[in-house]
């Protein structure tokens, strides 16, 4: 029997990041530890509890490269968190009194791992932790080792998580194409919504990739094609209070020189007074496994278009989200750059038997280690006062607004 039996899961929302950080994973394996066997559990933590797993074949690591080049993951996501035992039991992912962690140990166990790969956001780290924590109080010998992805890259103590800076860029190539409704009809207010439950930097680093983008491109102001009519015109994050009366009258004068208004928004902007708003009308607010609200079913984008629209004189809106088309591509260069970086310490650290999630420790001088799990959450929040970020806003003329202490929305 090999000395180390080694499995993958990818769990929660889908990152440019995943299939890539398979390939490298099983390629670093192969490399260091040829004779380490490899499984995948299908569908992450669910596939975990069913016993639905994938091995590693030698095909699969004579081609494991072909994943660098594809987004999504070969092996599928789910959100499954194991100390929620019944929503597991709702789902059927256990029986009425099981408990899904001690489900999850015993297959572990049952299939001979001894190195658990996680690669995942806050939730799926915080659901390993949970893992980890029972394996190691019920003498279970495993390691598990994170890779931290998520686009928000709002990992605490992550200085940067996987799959963000592709879907910054990613959201910066769909505008490409919405920015050129404006020219459809009069007075048209364009809605990029991107995602970012409680942080706004992917909002702010897709914003900063549009505006390189436009830089790079040709214009004939003497036939009306002139820059300005691609810039945007505005950015709403989460960390930054909105005076949208304010910011009506600023945008009402873009609209009146320029004959549009192209903003992009954190879908989780706003996203607070707009739950408040929906529970007082008596509306149910739909949560998932981790008590996360659904943002999908909140709609900033569609709030914004009808406070913003009126104030605006606004003849036509356009709300386009590009969450799903930005989180679903394969890596781009930095992204494969950073995966291959911390799959060579994830790798070293599971072989050596120190679980942790796998960064740059902004807590340790930006060291790349095995950060503790106890010290992984979701709470990080976007730096406001960042250079970039500060000149991005002057620029187009608006105020930088008051920070203002974003609530988790966990239950």
């Amino acid at each position: 029997m090999p000395k180390h039996r080694v499995a993958m899961l990818t769990a929660g929302g889908l990152a440019p990041c995943l299939s890539s950080a398979i390939a490298e994973l099983i390629a670093r394996y192969t490399e260091t530890a040829p004779e380490a066997e490899m499984i995948g559990y299908l569908g992450g933590y669910a596939g975990l509890l069913q016993g639905k797993s994938l091995v590693v074949t030698p095909e699969v690591r004579a081609h494991a490269n072909i994943l660098h080049a594809h987004g999504g993951s070969p092996i599928g996501n789910s959100r499954v968190k194991l100390t929620n035992v019944s929503d597991c039991v709702r789902r059927g992912l256990v029986k009425e009194g099981e408990s899904p962690l001690k489900i999850a140990a015993e297959r572990l166990k049952s299939d001979g791992i001894t190195i658990l790969h996680t690669i995942g956001g806050d939730d799926t780290s915080t659901t390993a932790a949970d893992l980890a924590k029972y394996l190691a109080e019920h003498g279970y010998d495993l390691t598990v080792v994170g890779l931290p992805k998520t686009v928000d890259n709002d990992i605490v103590p992550i200085v940067q998580s996987l799959g963000a800076l592709t879907a910054a860029e990613q959201g910066a190539i769909y505008f490409e194409n919405i920015v050129n409704e404006a020219t459809a009809s009069p007075r048209t207010l364009l809605i990029h919504e991107v995602m970012g439950r409680n942080c706004g930097w992917l909002t702010a680093a897709t914003a900063r990739a549009w505006n390189a983008r436009v830089a790079q491109l040709e214009f004939l102001p003497a036939f009306n094609l002139a820059r300005v009519r691609k810039m945007i015109d505005g950015i709403y994050i989460p960390e930054l209070a909105i005076d949208l009366e304010a910011e009506g009258r600023r945008l009402r004068g873009v609209m009146d020189a320029k004959g549009s208004v192209a903003i992009f928004v954190s879908e989780g902007a706003n996203a607070a007074r707009i739950v408040e708003e929906l529970v007082g009308k008596g509306e149910k607010v739909d949560r998932d496994a981790f008590g996360h609200v659904k943002l999908d079913k909140v709609n900033v984008g569609d709030w914004f278009s009808k406070h913003l629209s009126k104030l605006i004189g606004a003849e036509r809106t356009l709300v386009q989200k590009s969450g799903y088309f930005a989180r679903s591509s394969a890596p781009n260069e930095e992204d494969r750059r950073l995966i291959g970086e911390m799959v060579r310490h994830a790798v070293a650290c599971g072989l050596k038997g120190e679980s942790g999630i796998i960064g740059h420790d902004e807590g340790k001088g930006g060291e790349l280690r095995a950060i503790e799990f106890s010290r992984v959450n979701g709470s990080k929040l976007f730096d406001t006062g960042a250079g970039w970020f500060v000149d991005m806003l002057a620029e187009i003329g608006q105020p930088k607004g008051e920070q203002i202490e974003v609530k988790q929305d966990d239950e």
